[in-house]
């Protein structure tokens, strides 16, 4: 019994990691709902947020910057040289498929380039931009 049980739990842990953009984006525009009623996701607040300057690095002044003016293209990150793989989910299908990779590097993105978390409404609104605003 135990042995038909270890694998059946397995694969629906692995199941419950496993996301779609779209439901990234819902995800977030419920938090952001709860945080401000009435919020509806953007894909124009995201094509802005995406192309913004912000004053916090020189080197990293904008998601565009390491990521390029198109997100369905590949970029480079201006510091290590590192290729980065297109944002887009449709030039790369596994662009907003993992929550946990999708929030570690929102955090990072966004404290390093917008000098803060990004918040909910940020994070759907991007998502929506990448997925339906390009």
């Amino acid at each position: 019994m135990q042995r038909i049980l270890i694998p059946i739990l397995l694969a629906g842990s692995a199941a419950a990691g496993a996301a779609t953009p779209q439901q990234l984006m819902q995800d977030y525009t419920e938090q952001a709902v709860r945080q401000a009623p009435g919020y509806q996701p953007s894909a124009r607040r995201g094509a802005e947020l995406y192309s913004r300057r912000f004053a916090v690095s020189e080197k990293m002044p904008a998601c565009t910057a390491c990521h390029t003016d198109a997100p369905a293209q590949a970029g480079r990150h201006v510091v290590t040289g590192k290729a980065i793989k297109p944002l887009a989910p449709r030039a790369e299908a596994a662009r907003f498929t993992d929550p946990a990779k999708t929030e570690k590097w929102f955090r990072r993105n966004c404290t390093e380039v917008l000098g803060r978390e990004c918040s909910a409404a940020e994070k759907a609104d991007f998502i929506l931009f990448l997925t339906e605003g390009l």
